[in-house]
């Protein structure tokens, strides 16, 4: 009896320790309509002094990703090429850069053509007076100054071109007293210059100069011209008044 008066005096103590516990299990039993078809909805029931000790929690908002790269297409064919725009102003000159580093050395070139001088040249002159006992004849000389290689021949009178290019030639005389003076500076077989002195009391120096560009295996001489008048050239064993010179002054190749 007295086991059973302890168990009933527990179960009042714990009562009176959670007196919502009775209602709230009542309350989660009862049904509560929260509308009717012919009035308006019922109140709902506020949240026990328990539960609003508690803060509200919050659903959290969802924002769906979506992928751009599996929605990009293939790449698509090149446009044609459009017109060209208009050029613009020329701008400002930019400020002079700083100097570079010194290049290298470079390699050693090819070797070029040895600097090869070509030189022809020939003085000649004639102590023995000419006179002309044929219509054309030639004219030689007794005296070597200069022959280069032996280009000028003294038996025939003929300088012969061994080197192909321009040449200066001079022919000097001496006329005589009262007779008349016409020679021919001969290229080949044609007349290249003239050299002419009338009758005259007085015997005077005569000359002429000219340049010709020759080939190889030209010849180049004087010639004596008869014509009605007596023709002759003037000079003594002493002295020489005949001179004929001839130089090369640029090859052909050069």
């Amino acid at each position: 009896m007295g086991f059973f008066l302890f168990m009933l005096l527990i179960l009042v103590l714990h009562a009176e320790a959670w007196p919502d516990l009775g209602q709230s299990k009542q309350s989660a039993q009862k049904c509560v309509r929260c509308c009717s078809p012919t009035g308006p909805p019922a109140a709902v029931p506020a949240p026990s002094s328990r539960m609003s000790n508690y803060p509200s929690w919050v659903m959290p908002r969802l924002q769906p990703t979506i992928d751009i790269t599996i929605l990009k297409g293939e790449k698509g064919e090149s446009g044609e090429k459009g017109q060209s725009g208009v050029s613009g102003k020329e701008g400002i000159p930019g400020q002079r850069g700083y100097r570079g580093r010194k290049g290298q050395k470079g390699q050693i070139g090819l070797p070029g053509n040895s600097c090869k001088h070509v030189y022809e040249a020939f003085s000649v002159g004639r102590k023995k007076v000419l006179h002309s006992n044929d219509y054309f004849q030639d004219v030689t000389f007794d005296t070597e100054f200069v022959n280069l290689y032996k280009h000028f021949n003294m038996f025939t009178g003929r300088f012969s071109c061994y080197v192909a290019g321009v040449y200066f030639f001079n022919l000097n005389v001496h006329t005589w007293n009262f007779k008349e003076t016409y020679l021919h500076l001969m290229r080949n077989d044609q007349e290249a210059a003239i050299l002419y002195t009338q009758p005259s009391d007085r015997s005077i120096m005569q000359s002429q100069s000219l340049m010709l560009d020759l080939e190889e295996g030209d010849e180049v001489w004087v010639r004596m011209f008869k014509r009605e008048r007596e023709n002759a050239i003037y000079s003594e064993e002493s002295d020489i008044y005949i001179t004929f010179n001839g130089h090369l002054i640029k090859p052909a190749d050069d």
